[in-house]
């Protein structure tokens, strides 16, 4: 079966076109129509009037945002009944993680029901995606993500970087 190609011709451009006057005044209608629609339907709620829902912005930190049930927000690391953390340096959350951001060192532990436990925990929150592999891949359910604390910032690089301890800590 032959195909046969047939050449596109480009329709010819004016003036107007060529200094896109046009179409940034038709980008510019899209942008002030949203605007306008969504500031009248918020008018509307206002005075009780019934009206589609308008486009919602939320006053963080005064109104916290809704998180979802499964929300994938801090980390952190769950303790045993003794108060060690439940780790024990398989480094599966590690090999897993598609960010590289989680550092393990394994050490002997002295308890001898526990073959080793991690030395040292980081976790680097600015490299991480929040994808959910590291929990998902603990053999011992020692990680988790459900928190539902989404302040994460820091005003350094080295504060980002998370370690055993404030891993453990049930609010940063």
């Amino acid at each position: 079966m032959a195909v046969t190609v047939r050449p596109v011709t480009r329709p010819a451009r004016g003036l107007w076109e060529q200094v896109y006057l046009i179409e940034v005044l038709r980008g510019l209608g899209v942008t002030f129509r949203h605007f306008f629609v969504n500031l009248w339907r918020h008018v509307l709620a206002l005075l009780g009037r019934r009206a589609a829902a308008g486009a919602v912005t939320i006053q963080y930190p005064e109104q916290p945002a809704v998180l979802g049930r499964r929300a994938r927000t801090r980390h952190r690391l769950l303790r045993r009944p003794d108060g060690a953390p439940r780790c024990t340096a398989c480094l599966l959350c590690e090999t897993i993680c598609p960010a590289k951001c989680i550092r393990i060192t394994a050490e002997e532990s002295p308890d001898p029901m526990v073959e080793k436990r991690a030395r040292s925990f980081d976790i680097d929150v600015g490299m991480c995606v929040f994808c959910g592999h590291c929990v998902e891949a603990c053999p011992v359910d020692a990680i988790h993500m459900d928190s539902s604390q989404v302040e994460l910032a820091s005003y350094t690089r080295a504060g980002m970087i998370w370690n055993m301890e404030s891993l453990m800590r049930e609010k940063r």
